[in-house]
């Protein structure tokens, strides 16, 4: 009787890891996406199986520019350690699809994107997520982009957040954070002071690991070690908001 159980074991065990597999996060390269003026906005889609209800637009910070491109049969990009980046499998769990860019402050380089998610999808309620210096990106799209888009997220934000007021705007917004983020550029009080001075709707985090500069992507100010519950905070924000914007 021992052996039937053995093998019985055994065919569960590789059930599992075959369902494992199959759920895997899987990314792709998509150049579908183009401007009202014909320019084509390259993205990494990362997709589960799944459908989709919601789709996030996920902006590395620094220079912003991934630059996702095929070289030798091989999908490439830059910024793959940046917290959003690195995290965006996190995202991409069956009702959530993560699509990571270029950071941009051009409404019309967001809206493709937007639009050809759409395409895809049908209608699914997009997020726009910045982090560090690509919040100066996603502030500046809050006014283009308002009722265009559900909603904005802005994470480790510059300083100039502490003067960002959303009450005028329809799409929502969060402001992330992390308590110890010691980056000079990025103080978590100035997430504090948004939430203070204008009720905006704040996370903050603690936690995690910090390791070399402080405005990189490996310290507090990138979420090192608590990314799964960072994202998954920030997805639950996002499901409280069901049938706002677009």
């Amino acid at each position: 009787m021992l052996r039937p159980m053995k093998n019985l074991g055994l065919a569960v065990l590789l059930l599992l890891c075959g369902f494992t597999h199959s759920a895997a996060a899987r990314d792709e390269l998509v150049t579908s996406a183009r401007t009202p003026g014909g320019e084509t906005i390259p993205y990494v889609l990362t997709t589960k199986a799944g459908t989709p209800a919601y789709a996030v637009i996920l902006m590395p910070g620094g220079s912003g520019v991934m630059n996702p491109r095929m070289v030798d049969g091989k999908l490439v990009f830059g910024f793959g350690g940046n917290f959003l980046i690195r995290s965006r499998e996190l995202f991409a769990d069956g009702r959530f699809v993560a699509a990571s860019t270029d950071a941009t402050s051009t409404p019309a380089r967001i809206l493709a994107i937007a639009q050809d998610l759409e395409r895809r999808f049908g209608k699914v309620a997009v997020y726009v997520i910045g982090t560090s210096r690509s919040t100066e990106a996603t502030m500046l799209l809050a006014a283009p982009l308002d009722g265009q888009v559900a909603g904005f997220v802005h994470t480790s934000s510059m300083n100039g957040i502490a003067g960002f007021d959303p009450r005028k705007f329809r799409s929502r917004h969060l402001v992330v954070y992390h308590r110890m983020d010691a980056c000079r550029a990025t103080k978590p009080s100035a997430g504090a002071a948004s939430r203070s001075s204008y009720g905006t709707e704040t996370i903050e985090m603690e936690g995690g690991t910090s390791t070399g500069d402080d405005c990189e992507a490996y310290s507090y100010h990138g979420y090192k070690g608590i990314e799964a519950p960072t994202v998954d905070k920030i997805k639950a924000w996002i499901l409280s908001g069901v049938g706002a914007g677009r």
